[in-house]
């Protein structure tokens, strides 16, 4: 059946004169189908999580009465939560898996729907390939077959878990007392997640857009640097030791210090990792678009680092395959291990508070530097249209250049696009999106002004094949 769904990086994103709830039953359905033709499941139950947008609680109820007019029991919470929630309850239950209504960080006329499964990790394209096949008008059972929807709220055992993971908390033997943190949650579901944990962790959590705003505020639930000058001058303000933002549906965090302003991702990355390899020992996975400087930490300890393309569930596979000690990209999603694989944001702040409280985020980036020279990092995209991407990486390698920005080309990975490394240790890398009509341009290096010179680089080889 032709329609307009697809499942892309994250699930299906559109905007809402084509995100409908006729649409939204027929992938309830195809989830119904997909368990019980692929998965050999007759019942079971299936979370159905929503982020704050103003019809996500209505679309998470239409999947909800397709799931339970199937035969599966729905389990909905009582108002907006973060995905991770929905993600880990799949694990804390031993649930059939979870759908989750959100378009992330996209802008508020557009909503999305993800599933994850039995696992608790993000769906493969196996998955969701089996899940696309089966869309179709939703069906329903005799009404003694049928399943029930209860409204059950997700947080405390969620929160009893990571309290135990991060080691600090109510009962665990450390707290954030002292830590004062401010807690943007830019008017998505981290509100009264996030900064409660913190809070319950004993930190003084200071809030900002902290209140539901189904337009969020006029800004894009995306805590990117441009969107966090307020959260940055807010820390300097109250004079906190930490800044913490999470994106719409606060599956990312972005953190902010009061040296630094807006800390790179990157660098957040690096200098967690560098915490937690104080006290534990493993691998770190990243995607090919994130920074070299986890290596070099992982080197420094020992330890390896494992490459995948972008996407949480390319990380995801490669945690479980490595028994990774951390996983991340540079967009803000990282997870640990003990915990789900799926990008936690509200996890991951609780786990910055308790690296702050031991030695600040500004000392721990400073001293990498100092150790392992200085990295930079930038990105720009350049419009494509979808039906174009494929050819423009086509054309893109049979054209590959000998040398870059004056610097000659040592190697090539095409992982996930093309990345391209050269003899003075930076990078340049071309991909296309997985979630809009654009390629997108990655470097690193030395310098910002080494950064510009290879975006520049990137574009012209980019202009000429859209």
């Amino acid at each position: 059946m032709e329609t307009p769904i697809s499942f892309g990086t994250d699930g299906w994103r559109a905007t809402l004169d084509e995100f409908t709830a006729p649409r939204v039953r027929m992938v309830g359905q195809a989830v119904a189908d997909y368990l019980r033709e692929v998965e050999d499941r007759d019942e079971g139950t299936v979370a159905v999580g929503y982020d704050a947008r103003e019809t996500s609680r209505g679309f998470a109820e239409e999947l909800c009465r397709v799931l339970a007019a199937n035969g599966f029991d729905a389990l909905i919470p009582p108002r907006d939560c973060p995905t991770p929630l929905a993600v880990w309850t799949i694990a804390d239950r031993d649930l059939a898996g979870a759908l989750v209504v959100s378009a992330s960080h996209n802008p508020p006329n557009y909503n999305g729907v993800k599933y994850f499964p039995h696992d608790a990790a993000p769906a493969l394209p196996e998955v969701t390939d089996e899940i696309m096949a089966r869309i179709a008008e939703p069906r329903a059972l005799p009404e003694d077959e049928q399943g029930s929807v209860r409204e059950e709220d997700l947080l405390e055992p969620y929160a009893e878990h990571v309290f135990d993971l991060v080691g600090v908390g109510p009962d665990a033997d450390a707290d954030l007392e002292g830590l004062e943190v401010v807690y943007d949650a830019m008017h998505g579901s981290g509100r009264g997640f996030t900064d409660e944990l913190l809070e319950r962790a004993g930190a003084t959590v200071h809030r900002r857009r902290c209140e539901q705003d189904a337009e969020f505020g006029g800004t894009n639930p995306e805590p990117s640097a441009e969107n966090l000058q307020g959260l940055v001058e807010a820390v300097r303000e109250k004079d906190a030791d930490l800044g913490i933002a999470n994106d719409g549906d606060s599956d990312r965090i972005a953190v902010v210090t009061p040296d630094r302003g807006f800390l790179d991702e990157n660098l957040f990355f690096a200098a967690t990792y560098d915490y937690l390899l104080e006290s534990d020992s493993g691998p770190a996975v990243r995607t090919v678009s994130t920074t070299f400087l986890v290596d070099r930490v992982a080197e420094a300890h020992g330890e390896d680092v494992v490459e995948t393309a972008v996407g949480y569930k390319w990380v995801a596979e490669a945690m479980d395959d490595s028994d990774a000690l951390i996983g991340g990209e540079e967009s803000g999603g990282f997870s640990i291990r003990g915990h789900v694989r799926e990008k936690d944001g509200v996890l991951m702040a609780l786990l910055a508070g308790a690296v702050e409280n031991e030695r600040s985020y500004d000392d721990r980036v400073d001293a990498l530097l100092d150790e392992f020279g200085e990295i930079h990092q930038s990105k720009v995209s350049v419009d494509c249209p979808d039906d174009r991407k494929q050819a423009v990486l086509s054309e893109l390698g049979a054209e590959l250049p000998d040398e870059v920005a004056g610097e000659r080309v040592e190697e090539v990975n095409d992982t996930d696009g093309f990345k391209i490394l050269l003899e003075d240790g930076s990078w340049l890398l071309v991909r296309p999106s997985g979630t809009e009509p654009k390629m997108r341009v990655y470097a690193e290096a030395a310098s910002e002004d080494r950064v510009s010179a290879l975006l520049d680089a990137g574009r012209e080889l980019v202009e000429p094949l859209v």
